[in-house]
C-alpha cells in the first residue's frame, strides 16, 4: 500500500510541474533579464519646449512619425553600432512582404544551418526545424532572437547576404543616409552603423504596419507549446502608459539603445536613446523624451470644412456645376499653447471653364493657426465636364423641338 502511494504522489506531483509549466525555458536574451519585473522611473518629465533633458547616452532624438518632426535631439547624426535595433529594418521589410502577398503568417520555414549559428540572443532553433514566419516574427520582436531573425531574411531573399543588401537599398530609399547594415541581426561588425535619426526614420515606416503591434505589444509569450518563454526585453511595455512597441539592443560595442514607440491622445511618438551605460540609462531616457512630447505637443488631422461649398458653378460646360471634395487631409503636429485657434478659409478657383477633369484642383481649403498659414488641403472635382460645343447644341435644340 505504502509503495503504491508513493508512485501515486510521485505522479501527481509530476502532473503539476507539468502543468504549471515549470520546464519552460526563456530563451537566450540580448538583456538581463533578472531585473525584468523592475519597474522604471516614474517620476514624470515636466520640461519645456527648448529645455535640456538629462539623458544618459551618446545620442538621442524624439520624432513625431507621421510628419517626422523632430521635437528633441542631442547628438542625432552620430554614427554608431545599433546592435538589435538593427532588426528594425529587418522587421520592415517582412511586414512589407506580407503585405505584398510573398507568405503569410502561417507559411512554414525550415532553418538553415546558418540561421542556426548565430548566437547571442536566440530561441535555439535546431538545423531544419520547422516553425511558421508567425512564431519567428514573435520569438524575433519580443525575444530579439537572432536565428529566427536571419531565418525571415533567408525566406525574403534566399541568404543573409541578399538579405542585407535589400536592407541596405530600402535604407537610402527612406533617406537613411548614415546607415550601413553588414547583417541582419545587429551583432556587432565593422561598419555596422546607423545614427538616432535614422533609426527613427526606419521605426516610424516600421509602425506604419499595424501588424509589428500585434507582437511588439506583448510582455510574454512562448513558443514549442509552451517549452520555450519568451519575455519582451522591452521593459516600457510593462511600465509605461500606451507604448507600442519597437525594440532594445544591447552589444558591448553599442551599449545599450532602444527605439521605443507611444501613443496618447491620438499621437504616437519615436523615442530612440543610443550607446546608453547601462540598461536603465536607455528605458529612463526613452520615457523622459515620450513624456516631454506628450507634454508638450498635440497632433491633429485636419479635414477640409466643405459644409458650405454644395456645388462650384463653371462656365461652357455640359453641365453648369461640379460636385467638389477634398483630397487628403492635413497632418498638423502643434505645441499645445498653439493648438487653440485652427481655422480654414475655403478659396476655390473664379472662373472655371471646362472642360473639368475629374480630380482636378479646383480650390484649395487654407488652414490657419492664429493668423498664421500652416498649410492647404487641395479641393478638386468629383467628375469630368466636357466643353459645350456646336454640335451638343444643335442637338439639344433638335431635342427640345422633338418633345415640344
Amino acid at each position: 500500500m505504502a509503495k503504491f502511494f508513493k508512485k501515486f504522489l510521485s505522479l501527481a506531483l509530476l502532473s503539476v510541474l507539468l502543468t504549471t509549466n515549470i520546464f519552460a525555458a526563456t530563451v537566450s536574451s540580448e538583456c538581463d533579464l533578472s531585473d525584468i519585473n523592475v519597474p522604471i522611473d516614474t517620476a514624470t518629465t515636466n520640461a519645456a519646449i527648448g529645455q535640456t533633458l538629462d539623458i544618459k547616452a551618446k545620442s538621442v532624438i524624439l520624432m513625431e512619425p507621421i510628419t517626422q518632426t523632430v521635437l528633441y535631439e542631442n547628438n542625432a547624426d552620430e554614427k554608431l553600432s545599433p546592435a538589435s535595433i538593427t532588426k528594425i529594418m529587418s522587421l520592415l521589410l517582412v511586414m512589407e512582404a506580407i503585405d505584398r502577398g510573398d507568405f503569410t503568417l502561417e507559411t512554414v520555414v525550415n532553418a538553415s544551418e546558418h540561421a542556426c549559428s548565430m548566437g547571442g540572443s536566440q530561441i535555439w532553433l535546431e538545423p531544419n526545424e520547422a516553425m511558421t514566419v508567425h512564431d519567428l516574427l514573435k520569438a524575433t520582436v519580443i525575444a530579439s532572437a537572432n536565428d529566427a531573425c536571419v531565418a525571415l531574411g533567408e525566406l525574403i531573399s534566399g541568404s543573409e547576404e541578399g538579405f542585407v543588401a535589400l536592407m541596405n537599398y530600402r535604407a537610402k530609399e527612406l533617406g537613411m543616409n548614415n546607415t550601413t547594415f553588414k547583417n541582419c541581426t545587429g551583432l556587432d561588425a565593422e561598419g555596422h552603423l546607423t545614427t538616432a535619426y535614422d533609426v527613427a526614420i526606419m521605426s516610424s515606416e516600421l509602425i506604419k504596419h499595424e501588424l509589428i503591434k500585434d507582437y511588439s505589444t506583448v510582455w510574454m509569450d512562448s513558443l514549442r507549446n509552451g517549452e520555450s518563454e519568451l519575455v519582451n526585453t522591452n521593459k516600457l511595455v510593462r511600465f509605461y502608459k500606451g507604448t507600442t512597441g519597437l525594440k532594445t539592443g544591447t552589444t558591448s560595442t553599442a551599449g545599450y539603445c532602444l527605439s521605443a514607440t507611444a501613443q496618447r491622445d491620438g499621437m504616437e511618438l519615436v523615442a530612440v536613446v543610443m550607446s546608453g551605460d547601462t540598461s536603465n540609462d536607455r528605458f529612463n531616457g526613452a520615457k523622459k523624451l515620450l513624456d516631454y512630447g506628450f507634454a508638450n505637443y498635440s497632433f491633429f488631422e485636419i479635414e477640409a470644412d466643405l459644409n458650405g461649398v454644395k456645388a462650384v458653378p463653371i462656365k461652357k460646360g455640359v453641365a453648369k456645376e461640379i460636385k467638389v471634395s477634398a483630397d487628403g487631409k492635413l497632418n498638423l503636429l502643434l505645441p499645445k499653447n498653439e493648438a487653440k485657434e485652427i481655422t480654414q478659409k475655403i478659396n476655390i478657383k473664379s472662373d472655371l471653364t471646362a472642360p473639368i477633369k475629374k480630380g482636378q484642383v479646383v480650390g484649395n481649403a487654407d488652414v490657419y493657426v492664429g493668423d498664421k498659414s500652416v498649410g492647404s488641403i487641395k479641393i478638386v472635382s468629383n467628375n469630368q465636364v466636357n466643353r459645350l460645343n456646336l454640335w451638343i447644341t444643335f442637338k439639344w435644340i433638335v431635342y427640345g423641338l422633338l418633345i415640344l
